[in-house]
């Protein structure tokens, strides 16, 4: 390849929203697409199996390992920031849930002043994408889509004791959280196949793959976007030991994430002049909101432990039924390996005055290992809560002008007092779920927060001890029409021609629950956008 070879577009970032426009954007054959990747190819065998998500996670060369600057709010503690550092991104290590968010959460974008992103007009791209086995008639649900969307088909034995909690709390059973409204508890869903991991490497970049107008390079880092006239004409790369330049005749696409995207926007002069300045690079465009509203879902658990092994986990008492089901799984693709582990939820109010619901209440078979080790040592469960509508923002910050260098990250997390308040009433009542009747065959232990714990301040806490995020970082690179926004509502780079962000940056707040079905519908729109095709029709539905 020479130094200087000229494609249509370049797409920066192979995560979930790049392998999904490398795919679309190179279906036009007369079309020249790069897609340019830091990590390697998808090869590894734990990315594969559902149910090592703890072990991809784990896995140094998969996973950028980023964390936060200490949290003021936290103890004093960083928290560790899971990134995909390989082909298919985050969606290559996550915990495989389909689920897009509340209705609600898309129609603040569109008032935000982001025409064309409310519910009615996204969920056709939400549709296309998607290949659900569990709805096939459903008119929330698309078939012949690439991801495909399944109910774990054997989900674990306390999975029942779960969903027999919420009810006896006299909360409102949900048979399809993506359907009209998400409210309500019920089994999720997950991006599974024949028992392997779906991802858009997958799902849209493997098909696509062997087309000759479209080049991969893996291993390989961008250093920055080439501006010439206010134009984006191309990126510098870091590959083999030695810098390249692609040349892009029509648009530079974004794709790295909440992370990196406005890293790499800084380290290419477009941010916050004095920030630029002071990190020694020359500022092609002052565009103070590039880093700034940065925010994640943050979450914490009501830990048990038990003797009885109905839970995932690994003892001498559950081996002998470990061996068969690692048998089942190599000869079948079945079993509980063929699980991404969280197969149930809730999305719940917890207070009577509020529009839509708070917190996740996220059900976890399986006992939390206090060290580092990939899989369940031992028996129990966790009751996780997740604010689902943070307020508190922070921002991301280059640490050097070195492209290699971790950007700085500091979410600001409980800035925000309603924060705090949400995750304590939410932990009272995830509390309320694991001392239900119908978990009291197992005799489990609540080991934290512990029995001691009794009082708010206490919970309190535990909270500011314990609370991690849930990995839904976002917001960085804000679509909107204000001066604090980045991308405008067809996700360009305000002030310079040919470049857009198409992530999980350009939230411009997370979605209600997990964040990777949203990306997918966001690359999905975005190609239509690229490519000048019309979007489809808003849909007209009983959204109630």
């Amino acid at each position: 390849m020479s130094e200087r070879e000229l494609f249509d577009y370049v797409v920066v970032g192979a995560g979930t929203a790049g392998c999904v426009l490398a795919s679309r954007l190179s279906e036009d054959r007369e079309t020249r697409v790069a897609l340019i990747e830091a990590g390697p190819m998808d090869r590894h065998p734990l990315i594969h199996i559902p149910a090592a998500v703890g072990a991809a996670i784990g896995r140094p060369g998969l996973n950028w390992r980023f964390t936060t600057v200490p949290q003021q709010h936290l103890s004093g503690r960083s928290i560790a920031i899971p990134r995909g550092h390989v082909v298919g991104g985050s969606g290559s290590i996550n915990g495989m849930v389909y689920f897009r968010g509340h209705p609600t959460d898309f129609d603040d974008w569109a008032a935000a002043g982001n025409p064309g992103w409310s519910y009615r007009e996204v969920l056709p791209y939400f549709l296309r994408s998607e290949n659900n086995e569990s709805y096939p008639h459903s008119v929330y649900h698309g078939r012949g889509g690439p991801m495909n969307v399944k109910h774990i088909k054997r989900p674990n034995p306390m999975t029942p004791a779960f969903l027999a909690a919420m009810q006896a709390m006299g909360l409102q059973r949900n048979d399809d959280l993506n359907g009209a409204n998400s409210e309500g508890y019920g089994a999720r869903q997950g991006t599974i196949l024949n028992g392997r991991r779906v991802s858009t490497a997958t799902a849209y970049l493997r098909p696509a793959s062997g087309r000759s107008n479209l080049t991969i390079l893996t291993d390989t880092r961008a250093s920055c976007v080439v501006i010439e006239s206010g134009r984006a004409v191309g990126i510098d790369l870091l590959r083999a030991g030695s810098t390249q330049r692609l040349g892009a005749r029509r648009e530079v696409i974004v794709t790295c994430g909440a992370i990196l995207s406005p890293q790499l926007l800084m380290l290419s002069g477009i941010g916050d002049q004095e920030q630029l300045r002071a990190a020694g690079i020359t500022v092609r465009h002052h565009l103070p909101g590039v880093g700034a509203n940065y925010h994640d879902h943050l979450a914490v658990a009501v830990l048990m432990e038990m003797r009885n092994t109905q839970s995932y986990g690994i003892s001498w008492r559950a081996a002998p039924r470990g061996v068969m089901n690692l048998l089942e799984y190599a000869l079948l693709r079945t079993g509980p390996l063929a699980s991404n582990v969280f197969e149930a939820t809730g999305f719940v109010r917890t207070l009577p005055d509020l529009s839509r619901p708070d917190i996740q209440i996220v059900f976890q078979a399986a006992r939390r290992n206090s060290n580092a080790f990939p899989f369940p040592l031992g028996h129990g469960f966790a009751i996780s809560i997740v604010g689902l509508h943070p307020k508190s923002r922070g921002w991301v910050h280059l640490a050097s002008s070195d492209p290699r260098a971790a950007p700085l990250v500091d979410p600001q997390l409980l800035n925000h007092p309603d924060d705090a308040a949400t995750l304590l009433r939410g932990l009272k009542l995830g509390r309320d779920v694991a001392r239900a009747p119908s978990f009291a065959r197992y005799r489990a232990v609540e080991v934290q927060p512990g029995p001691q714990v009794a009082d708010d301040p206490g919970l309190l806490d535990y909270i500011r001890r314990a609370a991690a995020t849930v990995h839904h970082c976002c917001g960085s690179c804000r679509m909107g029409p204000d001066s604090n926004s980045v991308v405008d509502e067809q996700l360009r780079v305000h002030g310079i021609e040919a470049l857009r962000v198409a992530d999980a940056s350009v939230f411009p707040s997370v979605v209600g629950g997990n964040t990777n079905a949203a990306v997918v519908m966001i690359a999905e729109k975005a190609a239509d956008m690229i490519r000048g095709i019309a979007a489809p029709r808003a849909m007209e539905l009983p959204l109630s």
